[in-house]
């Protein structure tokens, strides 16, 4: 677990595999040093004494970010070690980790502390997941949890394999799971697709599976293709 640059004041680093209903999923987390120098950390991964002393040296973690209910497992290591950050839940995760102390839930507009860095779009209409998708002003970057995966042919073995190419996660055909397009009002998610087209992308980080570095845009239009 190290922390890679990824352009301009962004970072990723690779977690560990976890089990998602018994399919090996692997866990990233984005760091953004914001104009105050402050950290904003997304999707945190579990926090090891390295990775510590990498983001400690980049500057004081100042918000730990949840961007959908699912991505939530080490963020009650992140709280202990940083008790002065703030942390902000993505809607309905404070209902399901009652044992964290949030600060704010978050919503379809930035809020100021880091509006003039990071843009973010709402993207609702389903009962099953509202997911908080991020814009990296500076890098260019839009950030997205599980609404696009994008798994590289191979990394699921046998029947899984079979399902997750089914499932409609696997590049170079990779976009969210079909059980869950399915669950999303397509008014209200083409909405918040137009809103994130038009940040214009140039790379794209999502947490499971392969990243792209040009023409952000295009890969993201073609993900949401069940969207048309």
């Amino acid at each position: 677990m190290s922390l890679e640059p990824f352009g301009p004041d962004i970072w990723l680093a690779e977690g560990p595999v976890v089990s998602f209903y018994g399919f090996p999923y692997p866990t990233r987390m984005i760091v953004i040093r914001l104009s105050d120098g402050g950290l904003f950390v997304w999707s945190p991964i579990a926090l090891t004494p390295a990775l510590k002393a990498q983001v400690d040296a980049l500057g004081p973690v100042a918000h730990v970010v949840s961007p959908n209910k699912i991505h939530h497992l080490s963020m009650g290591e992140w709280q202990d070690a940083y008790p002065s950050a703030r942390l902000y839940a993505s809607p309905g995760l404070a209902q399901k980790r009652k044992d964290l102390r949030f600060d704010a839930v978050l919503g379809d507009s930035p809020p100021a502390v880091w509006a003039a860095d990071i843009d973010q779009v709402e993207m609702g209409g389903s009962a099953f997941l509202t997911e908080i998708v991020f814009f990296h002003r500076k890098s260019r970057t839009a950030i997205f949890a599980d609404l696009i995966e994008n798994f590289r042919p191979g990394w699921f073995k046998g029947w899984k394999g079979w399902l997750a190419r089914l499932d409609g996660i696997v590049m170079p055909h990779g976009g969210a799971p079909r059980e869950w397009r399915i669950t999303f009002k397509k008014t209200i998610a083409r909405a918040a697709l137009a809103r994130i087209l038009a940040w214009q992308p140039e790379q794209v980080v999502m947490a499971h599976g392969e990243l792209t570095r040009t023409d952000g845009t295009t890969f993201i239009r073609k993900s949401f293709r069940w969207l048309a």
